[in-house]
């Protein structure tokens, strides 16, 4: 998961500097510590226990799959920590102890379906890695194609840690099946060996594009502007998005990192979850979770991607939905996005059967 968890620290590590720099809290500098998990699940699970037993820490930012953010969830709510969650998930959870500032299925899969289900077809064919937010996520898609007239054409999961070679039989697969679409939620390394695998067999993204929720600027530069021209992903965030605000972000990023480095939804919301940290310390003036995070519900923040608020309902993010295509820069086009701020709904509450035929 380094392509992306790496994108992630930087954003989390930019805004802490940047408030460092503006006189940190209340006069006193933020200070993180840093666990590297290596993409393994339980050490998500020990470093938190560790940073708060250990290390007296009650705050956390990290995670990038579901299966790490459900091995910290029962620790911070043993020990009653708060996790700020800034990662793309399936829904259908809640935790006192978690923030959740990545995008919930109303606001990226429902739209992304009706698009392309209205510019390509209604046959998917779905490739992801074996863990939860695959599965769940593909199990969201397959009810909103169903109850919409679409159909699952196929479906596999290949192994987080899947090379190039384990694509050849998906590629096939593909050729013979012909889907309209292939919606993938493959994640991390795998998602280059999938994009390249499809380049290598010649299919048309102008005919039949891979479609995401999970690729960003990050992988698109790993796999080649190239290879990931023509495809899309559903997003809150792009690099590509005006106005001054995202302008002034994508500039500092890039003085921190360097020129070559894109931004992504990823970093965006590791990024904007630490200013809303930070404000809310500065109100209370103290890291106690039951003081911390009654503050934190209902709060605002002009992020780079637009004005977004923590959804007091459901702890869970009100952020803009955007539907983008890769361009041959490695940027995305937008094709299409909402006119403010989408409403959190992790749970499918507003939608019903006929989950396309609206944004909530």
């Amino acid at each position: 998961m380094a392509v992306i968890e790496n994108t992630q620290l930087r954003g989390t590590l930019l805004a802490i500097e940047e408030i460092n720099a503006a006189g940190g809290i209340n006069g006193r500098e933020l200070v993180p510590l840093i666990y590297d998990p290596a993409s393994e699940s339980a050490a998500f699970g020990r470093y938190a226990k560790r940073l708060m037993v250990e290390d007296h820490v009650t705050t956390i930012f990290g995670c990038y799959t579901s299966s790490s953010r459900k091995a910290v969830l029962p620790v911070v709510e043993r020990l009653n920590g708060l996790l700020w969650y800034p990662t793309l998930y399936e829904g259908f959870e809640f935790s006192p102890n978690i923030i959740y500032t990545g995008a919930a299925p109303n606001q990226n899969s429902v739209a992304l379906c009706r698009y392309l289900m209205d510019h390509y077809g209604p046959r998917f064919y779905f490739v992801g890695s074996d863990y939860v937010y695959p599965r769940e996520s593909n199990r969201i898609m397959r009810d909103v194609l169903r109850n919409n007239g679409g159909e699952v054409v196929g479906e596999v999961y290949l192994n987080l840690r899947a090379k190039r070679r384990d694509f050849q039989p998906v590629i096939r697969d593909i050729s013979e099946l012909r889907p309209d679409v292939i919606f993938s939620t493959v994640v991390g390394d795998s998602t280059v060996h999938l994009y390249q695998s499809y380049a290598d067999a010649g299919f048309d993204p102008k005919v039949m594009p891979i479609a995401s929720l999970t690729t960003t600027e990050a992988e698109v530069c790993a796999m080649g502007f190239d290879v990931g021209e023509g495809h899309i992903t559903a997003a809150p965030y792009f690099q590509c998005i005006g106005g001054e605000r995202n302008s002034s972000f994508v500039k500092r990023y890039k003085k921190r990192y360097g020129e070559s480095e894109p931004t992504n939804m990823c970093v965006e919301a590791a990024y904007f979850q630490v200013h809303v940290f930070a404000r809310t310390l500065q109100q209370t003036n103290s890291m106690e979770t039951e003081i911390l995070r009654p503050m934190v519900l209902g709060s605002t923040f002009d992020a780079p991607q637009g004005p977004i608020s923590i959804n007091p309902a459901c702890s869970h993010a009100d952020l803009w939905t955007r539907i983008g295509r890769v361009n041959r820069r490695g940027q995305f086009e937008v094709l299409q996005q909402s006119l403010s701020p989408v409403l959190a709904d992790p749970y499918l509450i507003g939608y019903g059967r006929s989950m396309v035929s609206g944004q909530g």
